[in-house]
């Protein structure tokens, strides 16, 4: 299964205490003033390979001045501004006019529309060109100024650009001493000496673990999150197998979105701790102020461990929750590229409850996978697998052998096939609804699986119409109904099968690989074997029938001359049943993690 990463370079908007917003997109008008990504780098970037050059150093009113922006190396986003060189702290000097609008765009600063450009995507790029047109109120020297991504986390900020003016004013050299130099960050940490321990989880601090009861000083698999309070703040520690980052967050609710995120980057050999927010299911937008402190971290055989203090309350920071409030806890892991994390790729760990974070120490339990989706998952198992397949093979290789008895005036092989298929229709109605029901909608992360569910509940719903309006036996118009009965009946299975292999890698139901995949792979030939065996015992039969004319040989249902190995056809159904039972229950055990 392939994922995609949504977590790309972004700008945002920051100045001292504004917040800060990131988008890949390039709408970052709320950096107009201070130019900043809405990221942060923990070490001093290298050399700028990049520069910024117009075609004309002298001006006048009207012109239109080719600027670009090229380097050795490709980068991926920019920001690119106007300014008058004698106060660079001013508002945007005129507009640009777009010469590939695939790869810039234009953005409405200090509301002058088209007074900055940014990039469009993340997308490399070696060369950007665009023009500046003059406008009627230039002062007498303008100056571009430029900020340029090359990855996540190595960026250069503000960067004075070429200086342009009019006629023959000369640019006066004490400008010089204003212009913007490259913002250079650095976050302070130290490395921890030993791994966590889960001694002291549900005494002195409060523990969320997965697997449950695992100790990170000893289990190298083990996803681990404890807090305590310690006078007016909270230590935190975290820890898990992953290739980029953990994290973990506050929500009220148990969805994604405004939410109080903190996150451990693996940057090479460097692990970042920061605090951060998100709205709905997107990035999450690193915070404009560091209220952490006492950082540690330590990266050591594939497993990132982070631990922090930061206080109980934080005024004047809507974005950090207080920690006298209970809250569902959230702990996610995946990958990162230069600082930038991606989307997760699992399901992430989410607390049966709200706890009160400063509240008395437990042992706290959680689930990767929601109650509904784990009912979605059963029902349909139970449906398509046993219900369904059960039903078909009655029906194919089943009526002869009670020919005359009967339950409420029907054919036993009827009334059971009916009852089973019945079954499977509102088994799945059911299921079909708990996405929706979990989602609030539609889900746009589950690739073509929904779109198969959706074709398999029409399907059914089919059937069932197809069944009511059926006509009686032996009419001209019969054949019409076991063909389309048939044919109905094997697309809906074909499709439910190859939905429940998708569903089995969806990352809400959570399920070991590759022993889910081997469970419903098992079921499946277990199925066509067992179909196998009963066609060659149908032949078999037919061939040692004394006479049996061509019009007797229906297409879908058995010949009434079959009347010998009844007994080896419930000796068949028998074992057929318990093998699907023991794949129905592997499956189930999966999806519960029993």
């Amino acid at each position: 299964m392939a994922f995609k990463s949504v977590f790309l370079m972004v700008f945002g908007s920051a100045l001292f205490l504004e917040p800060i917003s990131s988008y890949s997109n390039g709408h970052v008008t709320k950096s107009c003033r201070s130019m900043k990504p809405g990221h942060k780098h923990h070490t001093v970037p290298p050399a700028m390979p990049y520069s910024l050059t117009v075609d004309k150093n002298i001006f006048k009113e009207g012109d239109q001045i080719k600027v670009t922006l090229s380097g050795t190396t490709s980068f991926e986003g920019f920001l690119i501004q106007a300014r008058d060189a004698a106060d660079l702290s001013s508002d945007t000097i005129g507009s640009f006019t777009l010469v590939n609008p695939a790869i810039s765009q234009r953005l409405t600063c200090d509301g002058t529309e088209g007074s900055a450009v940014s990039h469009t995507s993340k997308s490399g790029k070696m060369k950007v060109e665009i023009i500046w047109n003059v406008p009627a109120s230039a002062p007498s020297s303008v100056q571009f100024l430029f900020t340029v991504v090359r990855y996540y986390d190595t960026f250069w900020v503000k960067v004075p650009g070429p200086v342009i003016t009019q006629g023959n004013v000369t640019y006066p050299t004490q400008l010089t001493s204003k212009t913007v130099t490259t913002e250079k960050t650095a976050t302070s940490s130290s490395v921890l000496k030993e791994p966590f321990s889960a001694q002291g989880c549900g005494t002195s601090k409060s523990c969320l673990r997965d697997p449950a009861g695992c100790d990170p000083k000893k289990d190298t698999k083990c996803f681990f999150l404890s807090f305590t309070k310690e006078d007016t703040s909270a230590l935190f520690e975290m820890s898990g197998p992953a290739e980029g980052y953990v994290a973990f967050a506050f929500s009220h609710d148990k969805w994604m979105g405004n939410d109080d995120v903190y996150i451990c980057i693996r940057d090479g050999d460097y692990i970042d701790i920061s605090a951060a927010s998100d709205a709905g299911r997107t990035h999450p937008v690193m915070a404009s102020q560091d209220h952490l402190t006492d950082k540690s971290w330590r990266y050591s055989d594939g497993i990132i461990q982070c631990t922090f203090k930061r206080d109980i309350k934080i005024i004047l920071d809507n974005d950090r929750f207080p920690l006298d409030s209970s809250y569902f806890l959230f702990f996610a892991d995946g990958q990162a590229e230069h600082g930038s994390i991606h989307r997760h790729q699992r399901q992430p760990l989410i607390s049966s409850e709200k706890k009160l974070i400063i509240g008395p120490p437990e042992m706290l339990s959680g689930s990767r996978s929601p109650l509904l989706i784990k009912l979605h998952g059963a029902f349909m198992l139970i449906a398509w697998i046993t219900t369904v397949s059960i039903g078909v093979i009655l029906a194919r290789f089943f009526k002869p052998v009670w020919p005359e008895s009967r339950i409420l005036g029907e054919k036993v092989w009827f009334q059971v096939h009916r009852i089973l298929m019945l079954s499977t229709v509102l088994l799945t109605a059911v299921a079909f609804v708990l996405p929706f029901l979990y989602r609030g909608g539609w889900s746009k992360h589950a690739g073509v699986h929904p779109y198969l569910g959706c074709t398999v509940m029409s399907l059914a719903v089919l059937q069932i119409i197809m069944a009511i309006l059926r006509p009686p036996p032996n009419t001209q118009r019969r054949f019409i109904f076991n063909w389309a009965h048939w044919g109905t009946g094997t697309a809906a299975r074909i499709i439910a099968v190859a939905a429940m292999f998708l569903g089995t890698d969806l990352q809400a139901l959570d399920l070991p690989d590759p022993w889910d995949t081997a469970a419903l792979a098992g079921f499946v030939v277990w199925h066509i074997l067992t179909e196998i065996v009963l066609e060659l015992h149908n032949f078999l039969i037919l061939r040692n029938a004394k006479s049996i004319s061509e019009d007797e040989v229906k297409i879908i249902q058995s010949s009434h001359d079959e009347a010998q190995g009844h007994c080896f056809k419930k000796v068949v159904l028998a074992v057929y049943v318990i093998g699907n039972a023991a794949c129905l229950f592997a499956l189930l055990v999966a999806i519960y993690n029993i």
